[in-house]
């Protein structure tokens, strides 16, 4: 009679759980949390409603790659205990001016929800996005329990805002604040940390112009014992960073600023000093280098550094090859390209645990280029680094031979990012097409996942990605192609793939429209300069309604031709804060 109660007390839905589920609702909704990919979270709720419902649950982070592709009414519909959310807004290519400032993605309507629906809300990470003041004031008094900002590439603010999050927010533990277009009115924001304030954890204001309240500063990195990263803005003295190191000796990444000020001998070996005591250090970043005479000063912390980026530093390769020499178990590396080819020598001789390099131009937009790497560089950093497998490179010229001879050292690359300078430039020996370069890459790299092609490449290319690239998910394509041809063989035979740049190539309306049947599983595409026209997006808008179709008009452009498309699917239906000059098809 008691076990007919108890089923008697069973509702439908759990009556139907039981027969398809093994595990009880609460077990399932564990397992469920413990999850940690979002591919796999994702997999997971398309299994059957009681899964989805558990998924839904148990979900305490979301990343949204596009502020578009879903409303904040319903994200927070889906899912009701959220307690991190990161956020992409403007497309990539508004790195490069192709996406006009007041294109869109406001924060605000987002936060106006989450005060309702996320009012315990603990971490925001925003990229490409537009915060202002009224948002961070916002956000400093509507979440009691915030505890991490970042934003990257946002503009829109000032440092009036930082001073808020500062004021308001006491349980703060990460301040990121990289690379944004902000007011940078002074560095007072610092002093509005309560005196009793303990809690931060991650401090990163590198990017900022202004000096700082130094005596603020130092006070805040005094009290904060567990903080783990500190990166500081190049306003910051070596004086100054030394008493900064004295306090924080558990460090683990350091954004070290300026090395261009001057140093008596008792100063020189203070720094010293202080560095040696950092054990804990495994990144140095953000170091703005006029000189090298005081980078002998890091040897002593390098020895357990596993991440170092010179991407602000034009070192030359003598001094880049000294400091290598105490990096045994370095594994990314970001420097620009002054270090030359026998910089990467270097690196190929010292960094055998090398996993990422970067290689950044120092003028993208110089007319003659005096320094730079080459092909030799790229072949002697995969002779020596054989767990290779993610890069970045710009150069100045490049070979199929070359390419080829990379990949077949590091078939491991899940990243290959390739840019030669001078846009549609051969194989300076053979003056052949890049084509086989890149066949090179797709055949033997099997578990490619971001490609960036560069140089002077005709279909062929395309034809050997859309043949072997089948992990592939993310293209980014410029001054590239021969036809429609190329980008078709891309869409037809990348199954996974899921964001297509394409700028500057000969596609018109067959390449756009061969996506028909693939545009729904991807996130976007973007096409600029291109050969589209307005009656060939207006199709795919007719035949696709679920997908947002959007035309960036300039003032007194061609009516009949598409400058800059942006297509992405959205649940959400059009958005409605498109400023004039967007056309939503």
């Amino acid at each position: 009679m008691e076990c007919n109660k108890r089923i008697k007390k069973e509702s439908p839905e759990e009556n139907h759980l039981n027969r398809d589920s093994a595990f009880p609702y609460e077990v399932l909704e564990c397992v469920i949390g413990m999850l940690k990919s979002r591919k796999d979270r994702s997999s997971v709720s398309l299994v059957c409603k009681e899964w989805y419902k558990a998924e839904s649950c148990s979900r305490k982070n979301v990343f949204i790659g596009n502020c578009y592709s879903v409303s904040p009414e319903i994200l927070t519909r889906r899912f009701q205990h959220i307690r991190s959310v990161t956020l992409k807004g403007k497309p990539r290519f508004s790195d490069f001016n192709l996406v006009p400032a007041n294109w869109g993605a406001d924060i605000h309507p987002w936060l106006l929800v989450f005060s309702k629906d996320y009012p315990f809300l603990e971490e925001l990470r925003l990229k490409r996005m537009i915060v202002t003041d009224e948002s961070l004031e916002f956000l400093a008094l509507k979440f009691t329990n915030f505890k991490a900002l970042s934003l990257l590439s946002c503009d829109g603010f000032s440092t009036d805002g930082l001073a808020a999050i500062a004021t308001h927010c006491k349980n703060l533990t990460e301040l990121d604040i990289q690379e944004n277009g902000i007011d940078d009115k002074s560095g007072n924001w610092l002093n509005c940390f309560p005196e009793n304030f303990t809690h931060l954890e991650v401090l990163n204001f590198s990017h900022l112009q202004s000096d700082v309240n130094f005596d603020a500063l130092e006070k805040l990195v005094s009290r904060c014992k567990s903080l783990k990263t500190l990166k500081v803005n190049k306003c910051v003295t070596l004086e100054q960073l030394q008493r900064l190191l004295v306090h924080a000796p558990r460090l683990g990444e350091l954004g070290s600023g300026s090395f261009s000020q001057e140093l008596a001998t008792q100063q020189y070996l203070e720094l010293e000093s202080a560095f040696k005591i950092c054990k804990n250090l495994h990144t140095i970043s953000g170091l703005w280098v006029d000189s090298a005479q005081y980078l002998p000063v890091l040897y002593s912390a390098c020895t357990n550094l596993t991440f170092l980026n010179f991407s602000y530093a034009a070192i030359d390769s003598d001094d880049l090859t000294k400091l290598l020499v105490h990096c045994p178990k370095l594994q990314r590396l970001w420097v620009v390209d002054t270090v030359e080819d026998r910089g990467l020598e270097a690196v190929g001789s010292y960094c055998p645990l090398l996993e990422e390099l970067r290689v950044f131009p120092a003028d993208p937009f110089g007319d003659g280029i005096a320094h730079g790497v080459t092909e030799s560089g790229f072949v002697a950093v995969s002779e020596g680094c054989r767990r290779l497998h993610y890069v970045l490179y710009f150069c100045r010229q490049m070979t199929n031979a070359a390419v080829a001879t990379v990949v077949q050292n590091c078939p491991d690359f899940t990243h290959f990012r390739l840019c030669i300078m001078n846009p549609g430039q051969p194989d300076y020996l053979t003056h052949e097409p890049m084509d086989e370069a890149f066949g090179s890459v797709v055949q033997t790299c099997t578990k490619l996942q971001r490609l960036a092609v560069s140089g002077y490449l005709t279909d062929l290319a395309f034809q050997y990605i859309g043949k072997y690239a089948k992990n592939l998910e993310t293209l980014s394509v410029a001054f590239a192609g021969s036809s429609d041809w190329g980008m078709q063989c891309v869409l037809e035979g990348c199954p996974k793939l899921r964001k297509l740049e394409v700028r500057d190539c000969p596609f018109g309306n067959a390449a756009l429209l061969s996506g028909l049947e693939k545009y729904e599983s991807m996130r976007s595409l973007w096409m600029s300069d291109c050969k589209v026209t307005m009656n060939g997006c207006r199709f795919l808008a007719k035949e696709m309604p679920r997908l947002n179709v959007e035309v960036i008009k300039e003032e007194g452009s061609d009516d009949r031709h598409a400058e800059r498309v942006y297509v992405y699917r959205s649940v959400a239906g059009p958005r409605r804060d498109a400023p004039p000059f967007v056309l939503t098809l």
